[in-house]
């Protein structure tokens, strides 16, 4: 009980540090790996800034005057930005918001203003999944999908949400575990793209009030415990072999009637019958590598004379 116990803790340990780091993906990848444009503009306009007041106080050389250009060296650089033409960045003036900036050239009020957030306006991807989900049927899945998401209003994503790449996993999670809790395994499996266009649809209403877009949203993968992979399998190898015995008896139910329906004509036509018995006794025949032994009261159906008789 106690390794079971630890088992569990350590799965569910294992499944906070996934949606951890995946939350950390979604929101730190694309900046960090596209800023460093902004960094360099930003060490140039210190740079220039500070070269400006040092050149025009060098006659008066002194440390006040080097602190002094430092100063309005970090002055420029925090009051004149820019962002890169994927970025929106939302101003805050005296605590309130002001404007969207961006993309380009931006000055900010010294003192009065500051940003409060970058916002990436590129389609982003963030891979999420639903662990030990229990589907319909009360079999526990795990599921692995990917969703295609933008931000379109840069104001509502600054105000409306604390933390809106977080927001919008989370709530692709909680979406997802509803839609395997509707769904036996087997409907599952089958209908992955209507299970993704209703979980686009759900997530899209949701997320529009924080000026988010939901692009689309892919499974990527459904995974069964192994306990149950077998019991799974037996279990479809039985229905298989049970539809194979339904289809065959039906066959042969058929067949039997076809017989019967034979047997009465042949026995309304005696001609019938005897033509029967010669194209029985051709194909037993007709190859030359066997001798047809035919008793004598199924010999005068061989004579062909009497089926032209008007008896």
């Amino acid at each position: 009980m106690k390794f079971s116990l630890r088992s569990e803790k350590t799965k569910v340990s294992k499944a906070k540090d996934d949606e951890r780091r995946s939350v950390a993906s979604t929101e730190l990848e694309p900046n960090e790996a596209t800023r460093a444009g902004v960094y360099l503009f930003a060490l140039v306009v210190f740079a220039l800034g500070f070269g400006v007041v040092f050149a025009a106080t060098l006659p008066w050389l002194s440390a006040g005057t080097v602190v002094a250009a430092a100063a309005a060296g970090l002055l420029c650089a925090s009051c004149i930005r820019v962002a890169p033409q994927w970025e929106r960045v939302a101003v805050l003036r005296f605590g309130r918001f002001h404007r969207v900036a961006g993309p380009g050239l931006y000055v900010l009020v010294p003192f009065a203003e500051y940003t409060a957030i970058h916002i990436d306006h590129r389609t982003m991807t963030s891979s999420f999944s639903a662990e030990a989900a229990l589907t319909a049927d009360l079999v526990p899945v795990d599921v692995d999908a990917i969703l295609f998401w933008m931000v379109w209003d840069a104001e509502k994503a600054c105000l409306e949400v604390e933390n809106y790449p977080k927001a919008v996993l989370w709530s692709a999670q909680t979406a997802m575990r509803d839609a395997i809790g509707q769904l036996n395994l087997a409907d599952l499996s089958l209908r992955r793209k209507q299970i993704d266009r209703e979980l686009q649809e759900v997530m899209g209403a949701k997320c529009e009030q924080w000026g988010i877009t939901v692009m689309s949203v892919e499974i990527r993968d459904i995974k069964v415990p192994r306990e149950l992979q077998d019991a799974l399998s037996k279990e479809a190898q039985a229905e298989r072999e049970r539809n194979a015995r339904v289809i065959l008896a039906e066959v042969e139910k058929d067949i039997s009637e076809m017989f019967v329906e034979a047997a009465e004509v042949y026995d309304k036509n005696p001609k019938a019958m005897q033509l029967r018995a010669m194209n029985l006794a051709y194909e037993g025949a007709k190859d030359g590598k066997g001798v047809l032994l035919a008793p004598s009261s199924l010999a005068d159906g061989f004579d062909v004379s009497k089926l032209f008789k008007g008896e």
